[in-house]
């Protein structure tokens, strides 16, 4: 999947997308955000400035301040695909966060979507 079209897709044009299927189901733009930090590092000044600068998927995870180790306890299928799977990098990242704004969307508790730290307990 080398030179994936989403690849170069800047991450605030699929954002809203993001927080729109959330708040459909009664969550909150402030919990997207949640998630997306918590799987990057980002802090919440970071992020936005991340968005505001137009930054695309392939820099977006290249440049996250601390991708989260226990992303990697992220199983399940997002558009038809297992992500734990899915062998080129960058798309792993973007599925992983497809499927925990998924989750989030179909009620998940956000104590079970962000998964605790290997050796951590939830």
């Amino acid at each position: 999947m080398a030179g994936h079209r989403i690849y170069t897709t800047s991450v605030v044009s699929v954002y809203p997308h993001y927080v729109a299927k959330a708040e459909r189901k009664g969550r909150t733009k402030a919990e997207v955000d949640e998630i997306i930090c918590w799987l990057t590092g980002h802090s919440q000044q970071t992020l936005e400035a991340e968005l505001a600068n137009g930054t695309n998927f392939q820099d977006f995870f290249a440049t996250a301040p601390a991708m989260n180790p226990a992303r990697r306890s992220i199983k399940g299928v997002i558009c038809g695909v297992r992500v734990e799977e899915i062998e080129e990098p960058v798309m792993r990242e973007i599925r992983y966060l497809d499927k925990l704004v998924d989750e989030l969307a179909k009620g998940k508790a956000m104590a079970k979507i962000l998964r605790p730290m290997p050796g951590e307990t939830a």
